[in-house]
């Protein structure tokens, strides 16, 4: 697992959208990348997006699988994650909007859906890089606390944790979602690379858990550590727990120094 700690969130948001445009231009034909919601990640799109219009990053050969939605509410809703990603990338870039995918909330069957959706990643030849965010109980995407570590995509409940957190995005508590249509944390493990952003003071205890603690089912974010290649890009207040952190540190610098004599 690298560990990058950068100064503040846009510094991470660049960072982390220079990754996903090194690795898009490492396969331009077929690169399959996969995508989070949340406040989290906005900065990385917005970079993107920049990247996009300034400097000619070409998303029309790119596929898409966005982690999750919400059982219930349409694409055109304004809290759906359709709706979401189309605000915060899609309609900003040159993406065939064919190749995107996002998981159906108005599934009539989604116990099928969710079977289909893993056999449309593997078809795309699987997910070369996945953006992550981390919640507050360190789950990723939205396989909640206790959700078995090699799980596939499948209809989940919401903790109460996760819908008072989601409450803000709606005018009350009462409209929030109560399951969702999420990847499983199996499917997530097998991208290739696992890109997961954190900022902010109120991350740094779990993150510390998902880090450098024991990997647990309680804290599914944890299950990073046995990836094969697995960025973690935070700031210095997320990354306050971290007892690694000077570590960290100097092999980014060292990193940096290597690239200089190159």
């Amino acid at each position: 697992m690298e560990v990058f700690i950068e100064k503040d969130y846009e510094e991470i948001s660049r960072k982390g959208a220079e990754i996903v445009a090194e690795e898009m231009k490492k396969k331009p034909e077929n690169f399959v990348l996969g995508l989070a919601t949340g406040s989290t990640p906005v900065g990385l799109y917005k970079e993107l997006i920049r990247m996009h219009k300034e400097e000619g990053l070409d998303f029309s050969k790119v596929t898409t699988f966005n982690l999750d939605e919400y059982c219930g509410l349409a694409p055109d809703h304004e809290q759906s994650y359709h709706y979401f990603m189309d605000e915060n990338l899609f309609n900003h870039i040159n993406i065939d909007k064919k190749k995107v995918h996002v998981p159906d909330g108005m599934a009539e069957d989604p116990e099928a859906f969710c079977q289909e959706y893993e056999k449309m990643i593997v078809e795309a030849g699987g997910i070369d890089l996945q953006v992550l965010g981390i919640g507050g109980d360190g789950h990723i995407a939205f396989n909640e606390p206790g959700s078995s570590l090699g799980s596939r995509t499948r209809v989940k409940t919401l903790t109460q944790e996760t819908i008072e957190d989601n409450a803000r995005f709606f005018e009350n508590i009462d409209n929030v979602p109560k399951y969702a249509i999420t990847m499983g944390v199996g499917t997530i493990m097998e991208a290739r690379i696992c890109l997961l952003l954190a900022n902010g003071a109120k991350k740094a205890e779990v993150l510390a858990k998902a880090v450098e603690g024991p990997i647990t089912a309680e804290v599914t974010a944890s299950m990073m550590q046995l990836h094969r290649q697995a960025i973690v890009i935070i700031d210095e207040e997320a990354g306050a727990r971290l007892k690694r952190k000077d570590y960290y540190k100097h092999v980014e610098k060292m990193a940096d120094l290597l690239k200089k004599k190159k």
